[in-house]
């Protein structure tokens, strides 16, 4: 039995921090995992931003509501259910995901969490658990599935690894230079052919 992983941001919806600092005209608030590999570093930075302009979750979710999915991205999700077992495996938040996830028909998300105060401050983030995508995989593998996953950040490639056969897509230069052992794709057009590719069935487009 084969599953696909895909990661969510930058691959099947935008970067909602990006969309957030656009907003908010908040440059620093655009960067993300394909600029900084360490993920406490990135979130403790955002964290800090938030506080410093007094930012709070629900100034994050009115931007995240305005947001839909990339463009095929619905028909690809469509398309790829119907020919494997789908899993989000993102760095996102159960508590920014459900405008985005309610238009991709709701795919199975295995995400992270936000703690917020009284005020909705947003105080801390809580980890699933470490390296979490990675580790999906390997339990996914410990129940003998076979796994072809795609994403387009640092925080993708351990989980790229990880699968049975793993595809960059949209990525960032920097990131196809690091990891050349990945096929790097453009589109969800590509993406589709590269699955079936990899597939050990014979599938179709």
């Amino acid at each position: 039995m084969e599953l696909a992983c895909l990661d969510l941001e930058g691959v099947l919806v935008p970067e909602i921090w990006i969309a957030f600092a656009e907003r908010t005209g908040i440059a620093e608030l655009r960067a993300t995992t394909r600029d900084i590999p360490d993920y406490d570093v990135l979130m403790k930075q955002r964290l800090g931003l938030l506080d410093e302009h007094k930012l709070k979750i629900g100034d994050i979710q009115e931007v995240i509501a305005t947001l839909e999915p990339l463009p095929g991205a619905i028909d690809f999700v469509d398309w790829l259910r119907e020919r494997f077992q789908v899993i989000i495996l993102s760095d996102t938040f159960y508590e920014f995901s459900e405008p985005l996830m309610r238009q991709l028909k709701w795919p199975t998300l295995f995400c992270h969490r936000l703690i917020t105060d009284d005020s909705g401050r947003v105080v801390d983030y809580k980890l699933r658990q470490k390296d979490p995508k990675r580790a999906s995989v390997k339990a996914l593998h410990s129940l003998n599935y076979r796994v072809i996953a795609a994403g387009d950040s640092y925080n993708d490639t351990t989980m790229l690894g990880e699968a049975d056969v793993g595809f960059l897509i949209h990525a960032p230069q920097n990131v196809i230079e690091e990891f050349p052992q990945f096929k790097s794709v453009d589109n969800l057009e590509q993406l589709k052919s590269a699955f079936v590719e990899a597939s050990n069935r014979k599938l179709t487009l």
